[in-house]
């Protein structure tokens, strides 16, 4: 579950900055990666979630 937390945060930092790009310089490529990263982001938690429950057990 560790491993799954250090791969959430890891996604989170990627898409502050991609995100704090594209709202600061208009930046449009880095608008593509955070749209992109969100995406991976709700996987990583339906993930996170998943283990989380069995490790309530």
């Amino acid at each position: 579950m560790k491993e799954k937390v250090e791969n959430l945060t890891q996604l989170f930092a990627a898409f502050s900055k991609d995100a704090a790009l594209q709202a600061d310089n208009g930046n449009k490529a880095a608008g593509t990666r955070a749209r992109k990263v969100s995406l991976a982001i709700e996987k990583a938690l339906k993930e996170f979630r998943k283990v989380s429950i069995e490790a309530a057990k």
